[in-house]
């Protein structure tokens, strides 16, 4: 009976907290971003495309973003060739909320709660940005293979490290051990 307990109180924890983050972030996008006459990005979105910018620029590549005018993305140009287009999705925001929503099903402290979902958090963004810059760099180099690079490759980057933040967290920081033996 403890164990059912503790799953539906994950499971509620879980989604209570992604639901509100969800409708936080939902709420910002409709109020930030516009999509009828002219199409204009969150400024999250904006914000990391800017931080891939500066990234290429220090690897060395010429490079530029601009607002898509056909859509909600804005445009990647490296070396003067389009090379990606960097989403709402690409932003990192919703792998971040479904992060924070484990840790918070799976409490530890608050402190540590706290620490480790800013660290996480941080991780997963920065991460990301490497992600979409290497990415990009090879769409540059290798067009050929943009299919399976986005589909397969650089999702698993970014899921993978969050799959190994939940590990961390869950066998060094929550209280699922605590609850577990009592």
């Amino acid at each position: 009976m403890q164990k059912n307990k503790t799953i539906i109180i994950f499971l509620a924890k879980f989604f209570a907290t992604y639901f509100i983050l969800f409708g936080i972030y939902s709420f910002y996008l409709n109020k930030t971003q516009q999509k009828l006459d002219i199409f204009s990005c969150s400024p999250v979105t904006i914000i990391v495309a800017s931080h891939v910018q500066n990234m290429a620029h220090v690897i060395g590549y010429d490079a530029q973003i601009e607002q898509n005018k056909n859509e909600l993305s804005m445009k990647f140009i490296l070396n003067g060739k389009y090379v990606s287009r960097i989403i709402e999705g690409c932003n990192s925001i919703s792998i971040i909320i479904l992060f924070l929503s484990f840790i918070i099903a799976f409490s530890g402290s608050l402190k540590a709660t706290i620490l480790f979902g800013f660290f996480g958090s941080f991780s997963i963004y920065l991460v990301n940005l490497f992600r979409i810059i290497a990415l990009s760099v090879l769409y540059y180099k290798f067009p050929k293979y943009q299919e399976i690079l986005h589909s397969l490759v650089f999702p698993a980057i970014i899921y993978g490290l969050t799959f190994i933040l939940w590990i961390t967290w869950v066998k060094y920081f929550s209280n699922i051990k605590k609850n577990a033996s009592s």
